[in-house]
């Protein structure tokens, strides 16, 4: 069966999916609305489970990839409940000490696709590391609508923290070579951004499609900076010119991409909105990228 892509879709279905994605739709009112865009014979739950990820399908790199040792770790929370953790994906063979990456999901938490991540970037010679937000509220539920109501609950100020503190266990970690990076998608994008505004020896940040932080916050960033954005993301896009005038004057080393006629989250193959060439393209540049940043 021919994999749909984002063409296949009327765009407003696709910007209804966008909202329902990022908790500004229910359930209910996705289908309500999607209803006058399916096409004879597909009802709107039809439309709304082809729109939804596909993680069997998407998969590049098995779980049990005998070029990985993938575990994983727990380490304490700053914010005082208890522990965190996350997805520990290192190169079998490693020699030396290697750069480390911080992977940042979305709003869903530490699901399959962002584990996959984690395992491409190990494949390309570094220390991946995906924490999962949700593990304080009991992990990654498997679901990924439930995934999102338990994501709205996320006190956000501790969830940061929690970040922060999963990039200090990165930079101490006996097998890195002590340079971090990030890459982040969606919400990740602008835990990256975060980031990047709050750790001063942050070696480099790659968000995707994330939100920007205020210009006041953006004088702080000391990383270097590689931006990936959706030509058709008007949501996040329109943060985009305010955030590189910040940058300009703050003198941040930056580059920035917008890829034109693709959607938000045009890098997660597990959904239609995916564009092979767009997403291909974004990921040479950002292992480009940490190999120049994290590397030497």
């Amino acid at each position: 069966m021919t994999r749909k892509t984002a063409k296949d879709f009327h765009p407003e279905a696709l910007k209804l999916f966008d909202q329902y994605v990022h908790g500004q739709l229910s359930r209910r009112g996705f289908l309500q609305s999607a209803g006058k865009f399916v096409i004879a014979g597909v009802t709107a739950e039809a439309l709304l489970e082809s729109l939804s990820p596909n993680f069997a399908e998407a998969q590049q790199v098995p779980v049990d990839d005998a070029r990985l040792i993938t575990s994983y770790v727990d380490y304490p929370s700053p914010e005082g409940y208890g522990k965190l953790r996350g997805y520990l994906v290192q190169p079998a063979k490693a020699k030396g000490k290697l750069p480390t990456v911080l992977v940042v999901h979305e709003n869903r938490g530490l699901n399959p696709h962002i584990e996959d991540i984690a395992r491409r970037l190990a494949l390309d010679n570094f220390i991946a590391f995906a924490p999962d937000a949700l593990f304080p509220l009991g992990g990654y539920p498997g679901d990924e609508d439930k995934a999102r109501e338990l994501f709205g609950t996320l006190d956000q100020a501790k969830t940061r923290a929690d970040f922060l503190a999963a990039e200090d266990v990165l930079k101490k970690l006996p097998q890195g070579n002590g340079k971090v990076g990030v890459v982040g998608f969606c919400y990740g994008g602008g835990i990256a951004n975060f980031l990047a505004t709050r750790v001063p020896d942050l070696a480099a940040a790659v968000p995707f499609y994330g939100a920007q932080p205020s210009a006041e916050d953006a004088a702080r960033i000391k990383a270097p900076l590689l931006l990936q954005y959706a030509g058709k993301d008007e949501r996040i896009g329109a943060g985009w010119p305010a955030y590189e005038a910040a940058l300009k004057t703050a003198h941040v080393q930056y580059e920035a991409f917008i890829y034109p006629g693709v959607e938000h989250g045009f890098n997660n193959d597990t959904t239609p909105r995916y564009d092979e060439a767009a997403a291909r393209l974004a990921w040479q540049r950002t292992i480009a990228f940490f190999e120049k940043n994290l590397r030497a």
